[in-house]
């Protein structure tokens, strides 16, 4: 006999229902989203099976729902009574189960949900369990966060340059180094000189203020006084209002910036220590590119390896699938990248991939090969593509505990 839990999980509340392989409803209620709520749930789940003769199946499945299924998840597989009825514990893709709610004309409540969640895990088109230990918990929180900093900086960074633009329309065209640069942000944030006091400054002493800042790192600062000084001469004069609005907003990204910088360096410290402990971290990083940072943001979405039959699943899950589209006589020659799959994983492997092509000639041909093959969005692409393959890789690796092996130059 099977019985299927289907919670609907929100801030507050666990609304559940249990079926059984029948489709008979065993039980169907609603409780807090607390550990007594999941307590009361577990109970229900245990009187069921002492009443039980024959040999039981339980499968408890929740959606992936932010941060709020988190708590519950783990409550039930680290339960010990369940543990003793083998029960097993699934995640659920949202869309999944939104899809198959669709197939039939009922109301959209929480109630309802629940059923239809139970209802989908009865007929067994659910995906892996994900289990994960602490460590990997605690990775990914760090991770996971990491991926929103380096998203934050580039919005930031974006945000700057419109910003500069509107500022110095012709800074960028004649500048022979990086806007990003710690000296060009100190420069351009106001913090030691306006950019009209940089104008009217003697070339030389512009220089000697660059090297300074520098610490001499500029190869060239007298070539970089002549362009910065260049471009705010040749660029469309502002309105004394309007300049000073927009040199404020530019300083208030630059601040944001170094912030967000610092708390990535902070991260990055973190994620190197606890990645020390965690199984598969020498075999993702004996692949030449990937660092500690990269091995942790794979190793924490991956989980357990053993979770995954073969690497087109590992794929599949990370989203790095292409789906195929034939009717009658016809197939699709384009068919484009699935956008369901774990857009964190996507997003290590697809960085991790770009740094490898640069480290591993094996990757650099490949990437080569599919840079070459569109005429448009080329590295993108490819980046994509040798994803792609490096999935294969990571997965033999994992599966058999092994150390990345260049391969022969022939």
């Amino acid at each position: 006999m099977n019985l299927n839990v289907g919670i609907d999980v929100s801030k507050a509340k666990l609304d559940y229902c249990g079926l059984d392989s029948a489709k008979k409803v065993i039980f169907q209620d609603k409780t807090t989203n607390t550990p007594d709520g999941a307590g009361q749930i577990e109970k229900l789940i245990l009187e069921w099976a002492k009443r039980q003769d024959d040999s039981l199946k339980i499968v408890i499945g929740m959606e992936a729902t932010s941060v709020y299924n988190i708590h519950p998840t783990l409550y039930f597989e680290q339960s010990s009574a369940l543990s003793a009825l083998d029960a097993t514990v699934v995640t659920l893709n949202p869309k999944m189960t939104h899809r198959y709610s669709q197939l039939f004309d009922d109301d959209k409540t929480d109630t309802i949900d629940a059923f239809h969640i139970a209802d989908f895990l009865r007929i067994g088109r659910y995906q892996v369990p994900v289990t994960r230990d602490e460590k990997h918990i605690a990775l990914q929180r760090l991770t996971r966060e990491r991926y929103h900093v380096v998203k934050q900086i580039t919005d930031g960074k974006n945000h700057f340059l419109n910003n500069l633009y509107f500022r110095l329309n012709t800074l960028e065209a004649e500048l022979p180094t990086s806007v990003f640069g710690n000296t060009m942000m100190t420069v351009l944030s106001g913090e030691k000189y306006t950019l009209d006091e940089i104008a009217q400054m003697p070339l030389q002493t512009l220089t000697q203020d660059l090297n300074q800042l520098s610490h001499g790192r500029f190869g060239d600062p007298e070539a970089i006084a002549k362009a910065l000084q260049k471009a705010i001469r040749s660029s469309y004069r502002l309105s004394k209002t309007v300049a000073d609005s927009v040199d404020q907003v530019m300083a208030i990204y630059i601040n944001q910036i170094r912030m967000l910088q610092k708390q990535l360096k902070a991260l990055d410290k973190s994620i190197t220590d606890l990645c020390a402990v965690i199984d598969g971290s020498q075999s993702t990083q004996s692949i030449p590119g990937v660092g500690p940072v990269y091995s942790a943001g794979l190793l924490a979405e991956i989980g357990q390896i053993e979770r995954f039959p073969s690497e087109a699943s590992l794929a599949s899950y990370a989203g790095l699938v292409w789906r195929r589209s034939q009717s009658g006589n016809g197939e699709r020659q384009l068919t484009p990248r699935t956008h369901n799959g774990d857009q964190y994983l996507r997003y290590y492997l697809i960085e991790a991939a770009n740094s490898v092509r640069a480290h591993d000639p094996t990757f650099a041909r490949f990437y080569d090969k599919k840079y070459r093959e569109v005429p448009k969005y080329q590295h993108r692409r490819a980046c994509v593509m040798t994803a792609r393959k490096l999935v294969r890789v990571i997965y033999a690796l994992l599966k058999n505990h092994e150390l990345y092996k260049p391969a022969k130059a022939v």
